[in-house]
């Protein structure tokens, strides 16, 4: 498997530290706000790079931290009369709501900076004591211009970096460029004590500590999107190296930016949207979809036909896997037959080309591709009568696919199934009895409720609409 570095700029062999064993490291949220369409995209993507080094046989420790303290939280707790605390497990919460609405799994470890506290000033000591970090007025400020190796990952001089950057105007600060890793506690602010005073941990300084704590100093990926190359994961760098001494990441991979109808997002331009109100609209799946049908790299733009064609090409998915459900119920008796045999032998082909592709820096726009060749290929092969054994053998095949992308998740009303199928017993029941009056009262009464019916020579099948 080969995977696009950041920090290189280059494709290369995914080797990784321990045969066997992968310890991944993605940037979550700050629990302020429901997340929106962009946070949406490195958590799906992530999610799919995990789930595929898994398929491959990987054991995946993943960490993805929420960063519960923070301006931003603060600000809205006392607009809302609430603690800072309070906010970020609401928050929290309804994070959980979407990411499993979008299919994403939970990571291994979701880490908090409140609960690491220790970990986060014992870092910051290490870095003072090395002489990387000083303290002024109770803040600790991190010297940029002493780590050597500062904008490595974004390709630039610190020169270049302070020419181009917002920075802060602090007299206190020894460097402009310098960035604080312990900030003194306000009036109205959550804090915690430290050897500087009371106070709480800038940003960047959280990942780092939580990375180390639950991963190790050196870990095989760290991800994100790109807005995050400079400077959070440029400082995390310069924090982690100088205060253990050793390479922090070896494989850096971050997702390009995501656009409203061709815009950047902003709520100034009106153009902000959450997950939560999108999936009110088209559907959690239709969103996570559309993430995967562009390389995880690339730009991509978000809209009403984006998510439309999303949804069209997930229909023709479920509508595969739903007639592969009746083909296994309703099909042939008895082994799969020469022909089918002869369908099955090319499934190891499209295996090989879906694997391919997610070798190839998790290109999940040519899976999908390939993905619907089969889905192509085996409509055509179930045409007439196939056997159960066949149809379970292709049903199978496709859930192997499509579990890595983490697609075909939604599972059907139960409730929904067994009222459908009962009145479709009813139906036939009417039918052989000659009450065709009542046979088409049924259907209508289906149709009501949404539900197609199709007559077949295996039986009834039906269908939303």
């Amino acid at each position: 498997m080969k995977v696009f570095n950041s920090m290189t700029r280059k494709k290369e062999e995914f080797v990784p530290i321990k045969p066997g064993e992968v310890k991944m490291y993605c940037c979550g949220p700050t629990v302020y706000n429901y997340i929106h369409v962009g946070n949406a995209r490195p958590i799906i993507l992530f999610d799919v790079l995990r789930r595929y080094l898994e398929y491959r046989g990987y054991q995946v420790t993943f960490a993805q931290n929420f960063t519960d303290v923070d301006d931003k939280i603060i600000k809205r707790a006392n607009a809302e009369g609430k603690t800072a605390a309070e906010i970020a497990e609401t928050y929290i919460k309804e994070y959980f709501t979407d990411a499993h609405g979008l299919g994403v799994r939970d990571a291994t470890i979701h880490p908090k900076a409140t609960e690491n506290m220790d970990a986060i000033i014992a870092m910051v000591q290490v870095l003072v004591e090395k002489g990387y970090a000083y303290e002024k007025n109770g803040d600790v400020y991190y010297r940029t211009r002493k780590f050597p190796r500062y904008g490595c990952l974004s390709g630039q001089s610190i020169e270049d970096l302070e020419a181009g950057a917002r920075i802060d105007v602090n007299d206190v600060k020894e460097d402009p460029m310098d960035f604080a890793l312990w900030k003194a506690a306000k009036p109205g602010e959550p804090y915690w004590n430290s050897p500087w005073g009371n106070g709480r941990p800038g940003w960047h300084i959280e990942c780092s500590a939580m990375s180390g704590r639950y991963l190790g100093k050196t870990i095989d990926i760290h991800c994100g999107g790109q807005d995050l190359q400079f400077p959070h994961h440029e400082n995390e760098i310069a924090q982690s190296e100088a205060a253990n001494g050793c390479k922090f990441v070896n494989y850096w991979m971050h997702n390009g930016f995501l656009n409203i109808d061709n815009c950047k997002m902003s709520k100034s331009q009106g153009n902000f949207c959450t997950v939560r109100d999108a999936a009110a609209v088209y559907g959690y799946e239709p969103i996570r979809f559309f993430m995967l049908s562009a390389h995880y790299r690339s730009p991509i733009n978000y809209s009403r036909e984006s998510l439309e064609q999303a949804q069209a090409a997930l229909a023709r998915l479920y509508s595969a896997a739903e007639n592969l459900d009746f083909l296994i119920k309703n099909g042939a008796e008895g082994g799969i037959t020469e022909a089918e045999t002869a369908v099955t032998a090319t499934f190891d082909g499209y295996r090989q080309r879906f694997d391919d592709a997610m070798d190839d820096d998790l290109n999940t726009a040519d899976a999908i591709g390939v993905l619907f060749e089969l889905v192509r290929a085996v409509n055509t092969a179930v045409e007439g009568k196939p056997t159960r054994a066949f149809a379970e053998i292709c049903k199978k095949m496709m859930l192997e696919l499509t579990d890595v992308l983490g697609l075909l998740y939604r599972k059907q009303d139960c409730d929904l199934d067994c009222r459908v199928e009962a009145l479709i017993q009813e139906r036939q029941t009417a039918r052989k009895a000659k009450k065709f009056a009542e046979a088409d009262r049924i259907r209508e009464e289906l149709k009501g409720m949404g539900i197609e019916l199709m007559d077949t020579p295996m039986g009834v099948k039906w269908k939303k609409i």
